[in-house]
């Protein structure tokens, strides 16, 4: 672990410690650089106070010698195209501040548990305007690429509009991963997140053989008025986990959402607004509680 101050550091050896991993902190990336190219370690975490490309270029270097190396990168100083680098040159994931401790936490005790996992995600194709890529079909590679997705800031967004349009497409990833993929790690799902006129465009594409959305009983979008708890019985019955409430969220988190004809397509759209009309933070949050 490169140094990050005293939040991180101790928010890190909190949780590392408690289940017994041996922590070496270095003072900065040319030491991590002579260590890492003579030693083999489980996670390399950069420090936050490091900009973004300088992290990446350490991350080329170390791969170029251990090419299966987990490395989880921290920056408080990020450029445009930071994210998609990333992504190309085999980060396991990438955190620009401010981000939420938590999650951080959560994503180093991912990158250890993950016995396989560099071949998760790859970019197609990468623009000024937008990405497409492909993901394994399980949840901790969707976990991955929220969190890039989060990195990237997304300026044509408000906070709170970024954080509610990947709330929503993670939603429809993981429906994707369990009903179309089946959790099948083969498997791999197409996303693209592009910026178009006036809009942010999400399209999530599952290889599986679609549905009818009217049809799905198991979906809170589809309970009748009168029996808001249906699908919760149905998805008991199918001996389904619980939940069914990911369409329902997305949509009201979205402008639209958009299935294809076959129903394993869907596209979510959100229309880049001025500032005197964007929700307020507390709004699209009572919105996600009330789903």
């Amino acid at each position: 672990m490169v140094d990050s101050g005293s939040v991180i550091n101790d928010l890190l050896d909190s949780a590392l410690r408690s289940e017994r991993w041996n922590i070496q902190r270095v003072p900065d990336n040319q030491a991590v650089l002579v260590l890492a190219v003579a030693n083999s370690f489980d996670l390399i975490i950069t420090g936050a106070m490091t900009p973004g490309p300088e992290d990446m270029e350490l991350l080329r270097k170390i791969r170029s010698v251990r090419p299966h190396v987990r490395l989880i990168i921290l920056t408080d100083e990020r450029t445009p195209g930071d994210v998609i680098a990333a992504i190309r040159e085999g980060a396991f994931s990438y955190y620009s501040g401010p981000f939420e401790h938590s999650a951080l936490v959560e994503m180093v005790r991912s990158a250890i548990a993950s016995p396989t996992w560099d071949d998760g995600i790859e970019v197609l194709s990468a623009t000024t305007s937008g990405i497409s890529l492909t993901a394994r079909c399980d949840f901790e590679t969707a976990d991955r690429l929220v969190q890039f997705l989060r990195g990237e800031k997304m300026a044509a967004l408000s906070e709170v509009d970024r954080e509610g349009m990947i709330f929503a497409c993670k939603e429809i990833l993981l429906n994707a991963i369990e009903h179309g993929c089946n959790f099948v790690s083969s498997q791999h799902v197409e996303i693209s997140f592009v910026r178009e006129q006036g809009a942010v465009v999400c399209r999530v594409k599952d290889p599986g053989e679609g549905f009818s959305l009217e049809g799905v009983r198991h979906a809170a979008i589809n309970n009748p008025a009168g029996d808001l708890a249906r699908h919760a019985r149905v998805r008991e019955a199918r001996g389904l986990r619980p939940g069914g409430f990911g369409i329902l969220i997305a949509k009201k988190l979205v402008d639209e959402l958009i299935y294809s004809k076959k129903g394993n397509e869907v596209l979510l759209v959100k229309y880049v607004r001025p500032a005197a009309v964007r929700p307020a933070a507390n709004q699209v949050q009572g919105e996600k509680d009330n789903c």
